[in-house]
């Protein structure tokens, strides 16, 4: 990636403004082929596939400048022994610091960030990397699963299913030294996070839900209010103090396995093609949706190659709808209607 070089401090804090007023008009697209945060082969093939299934082109037919910085080089360590229960630590904590001033550097020369997974471990990297320019953002995590849960309480220690945990402060005292994270502390608070989507959740992670006061929305919320209800609830919820940037951190198994299949994690019951997209079109019509990220996509579960397609092509639908494609039309835009040989008129749209 091509973005190097410390930031003035009068440069931060323009960024810092930028990130408080307005989203960028220029999108920053950054792979991640990583799967040690979980058990499955295949993650880590993500990237390519949402590309091949023509994300750029997509994202350049909209009103943005569009920077795709290839892909991260991540190492495996050869000699990475669990810590307690934890897989791959030093593994997963190496990758997020590398991918954390990635993303730090993408939003701190202006663009909109859209990281391309892997598994979701490679969140704490990605959001971390975006507060360090826009401390006060607020998280959108949609997912099937909370991924809260901390070493302690986690069923099987995929770092997959924790990375939330590494970001909260008031979950600072829950967290033991793990190795290979030294290099990143909590920077987000509870009150700052929402989940939408949410319907296999574990005993540990319920507690803390309640226990934090976490607002969340599970399926049955989704049945109950309607998804319109719930993004007006969502957003009032993060931005009803101030307005603030918003970090989308969106984990395809969101959706039902009908729709996207080619995934690890898959859960029954899950958001809806229509729910999905109208979810990404409230959150763009903010105005401040800074970074995004798009991960669990696996080709290698995929039944055959129209499942790889249909879920790679549903990532793209997710991150395109984040950034201004609507469903009146995919196209950029135009200042007056070309004339025809008889029209006198001015018609300006």
């Amino acid at each position: 990636m091509a973005l190097r070089g410390p930031l003035s401090r009068l440069v931060r804090t323009q960024i810092r403004q930028r990130c408080q007023q307005t989203r960028a008009q220029s999108v920053a697209v950054l792979g991640a082929p990583f799967s040690r945060g979980q058990k499955r082969g295949g993650v880590e093939l993500g990237p390519k596939v949402i590309r091949d299934a023509g994300l750029i082109e997509r994202l350049s037919s909209l009103d943005y400048s569009v920077h795709d910085f290839g892909d991260l080089s991540f190492h495996h360590l050869e000699k990475d022994e669990p810590y307690m229960d934890v897989k791959f630590p030093r593994t997963v904590g190496a990758a997020n610091k590398m991918l954390s001033s990635a993303a730090s550097r993408a939003v701190g020369a202006g663009h909109t960030f859209v990281m391309l997974g892997g598994d979701h471990s490679l969140a704490i990297g990605s959001v971390s990397g975006h507060a360090q320019q826009c401390p006060d953002l607020c998280l959108i995590w949609v997912d099937a699963h909370a991924d809260i849960n901390t070493p302690m309480t986690s069923p099987s220690g995929n770092l997959h299913g924790q990375p939330v945990a590494f970001m909260l402060k008031e979950l600072q005292g829950k967290m033991p030294d793990i190795p290979g994270f030294s290099w990143t502390k909590p920077f987000l608070s509870s009150r700052d996070l929402v989940y939408i989507g949410l319907r296999d959740v574990d005993p540990g992670e319920h507690h803390l839900l309640k226990t934090l006061g976490i607002q969340y929305f599970s399926m049955r919320d989704i049945d109950r209010l309607g998804i319109q209800r719930v993004m007006e609830v969502a957003l009032d919820h993060l931005l009803a103090r101030k307005q603030r940037p918003i970090h989308l951190s969106f984990d395809i198994d969101a959706f039902d396995p009908s729709l996207a299949p080619a995934t690890g994690t898959a859960v029954n019951g899950g958001l809806t093609y229509r729910e999905g997209i109208y979810l990404t079109e409230e959150i763009h019509n903010t105005g401040l949706l800074s970074a995004i990220d798009l991960v669990e996509v696996n080709p290698v579960l995929g039944a055959n190659q129209d499942a790889v397609e249909a879920t790679a092509s549903l990532a793209v639908d997710v991150i395109a709808s984040s950034l201004g494609q609507t469903r009146e039309g995919a196209h950029a835009s135009i200042d007056s209607m070309p004339a025809g040989k008889n029209d006198t008129s001015q018609l300006c749209l």
